[in-house]
């Protein structure tokens, strides 16, 4: 028995990983995460297994499924959208799992930050312009170190990948057009693929 952290790629189901594909397919179980994981997705869960929409679910509930599933010696398809170590909220449930003897591995996915450039036909790493990609957040709910402020990872000049930071748009630009200047490339990209 085995959860898989599964990452399910950037929305279009042909994105997810082969070997994600396979481990949904091969499991009996399958915690997904609600309205951000196409439908499509669901499709390769095995006809018998059990799905569960973790959206309402607290962090014990889920725990909870994973037990049950080690009791009946089922996997668990646990999946992410995009790259479940991008912003994936799984080091919670791998140190619970970890508390309880369960064993777990994680399957990487296609990440937004990069549908979004194939969706927009750019290439994040220019010569002479930027080789570094900053994957960040605004601060919100979710304090962000200082060293790691959006004004502070600007300073750099380095492509910013934003996350998770829609509803604060006016900081973002506030924050970035004094130090990027107005001729910088910029894109808001939802639902890249």
């Amino acid at each position: 028995m085995k959860v898989y952290f599964i990452g399910a790629g950037p929305g279009d189901p042909e994105l997810i990983t082969v070997k994600g594909k396979k481990a949904i397919e091969r499991s009996g179980y399958c915690i997904y995460a609600g309205s951000l994981i196409n439908p499509d997705i669901l499709k390769y869960c095995r006809m018998d297994s059990k799905k569960y929409n973790s959206a309402s679910m607290t962090l014990e509930e889920i725990i909870s499924v994973m037990e049950e599933a080690k009791v009946k010696n089922e996997d668990v398809a646990r999946v992410h959208t995009g790259d479940p170590s991008i912003y994936g909220a799984i080091q919670e449930q791998m140190t619970e799992l970890d508390k309880r003897g369960i064993d777990y591995e994680v399957i990487p996915g296609v990440s937004s930050f990069l549908a979004a450039a194939s969706a927009l036909k750019q290439e994040l790493t220019l010569p002479g312009v930027s080789q570094t990609v900053v994957i960040t957040r605004i601060e919100g709910k979710t304090p962000v170190p200082t060293t790691e402020k959006l004004e502070k990872l600007a300073e750099t000049k380095a492509t910013l990948c934003i996350f998770l930071s829609i509803k604060e748009i006016n900081k973002v630009v506030s924050v970035l057009k004094p130090i990027y200047g107005e001729s910088c490339p910029a894109a808001i990209v939802y639902k890249a693929s």
